[in-house]
């Protein structure tokens, strides 16, 4: 699923199953040693994903330790992003020199927690929402709506290394087209070619799951704030 909503460049691997007989490296181990069950699980799993997705950039199994606020720490020249939920886990990869960065996120297609909704979204995003959900209820849009912004901070903050809350992008999403873009209300990093203000990705509602992709591609031009982190 995911590749439909990613760039060719990328290399993403997702599965339904665990994926526990290939074990994690000492010092991924070591993050997960306190962990409970459930996170060891989705953990080792999405490290599993992570290792056959760069596999597929032709890269050598490694370790993927976390770095900031937990963020996996990949390889040199590599950009990545993993997910996981109940029921699927997920990665997605590409060189460097294709992309800039990118953010995947999954979720249940079931609605959010009472009340939540408006801690995530603004006005105007809610009231899209509202809109959407009486001409095809069978999408949680609010529940889409949390996983553009989880994507949009999971490109943000490679470029970055600071943290955006859900008041600091506003989202506009396109139901037809299944693509959505996301306005920076902060500024942004700056690139070669100017400030970045906006993300725009696709996303793709299906099997009981909503699923959004954010990929920038690398003409989009170097980092120049000089404090691009490594993952």
């Amino acid at each position: 699923m995911l590749e439909e909503i990613l760039p060719a460049c990328a290399a993403a691997v997702e599965t339904r199953e665990e994926i526990l007989d290939q074990g994690l490296f000492p010092a991924e181990a070591a993050i997960v040693e306190r962990a409970v069950e459930k996170r060891r699980r989705e953990f080792t799993t999405g490290r599993a994903c992570a290792r056959r997705a760069l596999g597929r950039l032709g890269l050598l199994p490694g370790p993927i330790p976390t770095g900031a606020a937990g963020a996996p720490v990949w390889p040199s020249g590599v950009v990545g992003s993993i997910t996981h939920c109940d029921g699927y886990r997920a990665c997605a990869v590409a060189h460097s020199h294709d992309l800039l960065t990118l953010g995947i996120d999954a979720e249940p297609n079931d609605p959010l927690p009472d009340g939540l909704i408006a801690e995530i979204a603004l006005p105007q995003e809610r009231g899209r929402v509202r809109e959407l959900t009486g001409e095809a209820p069978e999408v949680r849009w609010d529940r889409l709506l949390f996983s553009l912004k989880e994507a949009v901070y999971k490109a943000w903050f490679p470029l970055t290394g600071k943290w955006l809350g859900f008041e600091d992008a506003a989202i506009t999403l396109d139901r037809e087209g299944g693509t959505f873009s996301a306005s920076l209300l902060v500024p942004g990093p700056r690139l070669r070619d100017g400030e970045l203000t906006t993300f725009s990705g696709n996303w793709l509602v299906r099997d009981g799951l909503v699923l959004a992709a954010i990929a920038v591609a690398a003409d989009r031009g170097r980092i120049l704030t000089g404090d691009k982190h490594s993952h």
